[in-house]
């Protein structure tokens, strides 16, 4: 026999509500109490099947959640979940990832969950932009990791004010976020830097879809080891792209990218549009991209609209002398219109490519993209690569190095 509890132990901070007759669950509504809210918000998440944050209510978050574990739960988030500014709280007690460096607000994990509901999550994150601006090295919290989970759906969301990256899937397999709208915006002089829309690692079957990112960083990117990924259907404004990678940064180490398809992206007022970049050089890690596929993207103002870096933040002696170890092979662009901002002149794409056969099978096709007016017909650059495709005649011999 189910019986509601716990409503004395946190002061009637969620009641508890049994299902229907011949139906399975109880369900659960939590409301805000002027202090910090996460611990009910946890224990309903907990105890109860289905959970509920009504559209005028606030839950304001002073501690971590750790939502991992669970199994067959929905959370209908029609209000707003909002994490505190207090930095010196979540600086020293964020669920801490080894992977990059990172930190958390807020971690969910295991079987069958959906987060839906036309809701807000709000990361507070003004005072982070302001405190990175003079401390390079601060650690700032993810606003939501999907952790060791698997068939996760999280729908009509809108996300807001990231300190750093806003969605973190790690370990993950069959997620999906549909309908997110994601906006960082700083109202000071200091950008909202890293504020990265998603980032995929160590995870397959991911679907991002149907999406609005206005933000500081990359709007999805493909951290090592991400399989069977689709980002489609998006808006970026404000961002660094589509991006595969940075892989094989570390030393000993493999990074795997395949089987990644990104189509219908509209982006904006961006450094890249569809990006690839790996590592080289001396002391670096190896790996493989391998079936990637970016088509139908209408690009406006954007620095590079499609580039391949297999150099990244390598020089080219050093690029020549020690070429990526991370092979990518299998890639299509197709589609691609609209005009760069003229960072890089004329150039509107660019396949830089490792010497020594690095880069196989890269197919281009239908680009129509061109320069500011200012900077005269569009110049397309390659290195080190054989292309194919029927615009691959846009980008003539490709140098070797």
């Amino acid at each position: 026999m189910r019986t509601p509890f716990l409503t004395a132990l946190v002061g009637g901070l969620f009641s508890v509500r049994r299902a229907a007759p011949n139906t399975d669950g109880v369900s659960c509504t939590v409301t805000a109490s002027g202090g910090d809210d996460g611990p009910a918000f946890v224990a309903a998440v907990q105890r109860c099947d289905s959970v509920t944050i009504l559209p005028e209510t606030t839950l304001s978050i002073a501690t971590r959640m750790n939502m991992t574990g669970l199994k067959n739960k929905n959370i209908e988030l029609l209000g707003t979940v909002k994490f505190t500014n207090n930095m010196p709280y979540w600086i020293n007690n964020g669920f801490y990832f080894e992977f990059q460096d990172q930190i958390a607000f807020w971690i969910v994990g295991g079987k069958n969950i959906r987060i839906n509901g036309g809701g807000t999550i709000d990361g507070s994150g003004q005072v982070w932009y302001d405190a990175f601006a003079t401390n390079s090295t601060l650690l700032r919290p993810i606003l939501l990791t999907v952790y060791q989970a698997t068939n996760v759906a999280i729908q009509n969301i809108t996300m807001i004010n990231s300190p750093e990256w806003f969605n973190f899937v790690n370990e993950g397999k069959n997620v999906i976020y549909d309908g997110i709208n994601i906006s960082a915006v700083s109202t000071s002089s200091n950008l909202a830097k890293n504020t990265d829309g998603w980032d995929i690692y160590r995870s397959d079957s991911v679907s991002i879809v149907n999406s609005n990112i206005n933000n500081g960083d990359d709007c999805v990117s493909l951290k090592p080891n991400s399989t069977n990924v689709i980002a489609s259907d998006l808006y970026c404004n404000g961002s660094h792209g589509i991006s595969v990678g940075s892989l094989g940064q570390y030393a000993g180490v493999y990074d795997i990218v395949e089987n990644f398809t990104s189509t219908n992206v509209q982006m904006y007022n961006a450094q890249n549009g569809a990006r690839i970049k790996a590592f080289a050089g001396p002391g670096v890690g190896s790996g493989i991209v391998k079936n990637i596929s970016f088509s139908f993207f209408t690009e406006g103002n954007v620095d590079n609209p499609l580039i391949v870096n297999q150099c990244y933040e390598t020089n080219a002696t050093e690029c020549t002398a020690y070429p990526s170890n991370v092979y990518i092979q299998d890639v299509t662009f197709t589609d691609f219109k609209g005009t760069s901002s003229g960072k890089t002149e004329s150039v509107v794409a660019s396949l830089a490519c490792s010497p020594d056969g690095r880069c196989n099978n890269i197919s281009v096709n239908d680009l129509y993209l061109e320069p500011p007016s200012t900077d005269g017909s569009a110049t397309y650059s390659c290195q080190n690569l054989n292309i194919t495709g029927n615009a691959a005649y846009l980008f003539g011999d490709c140098a070797t190095t």
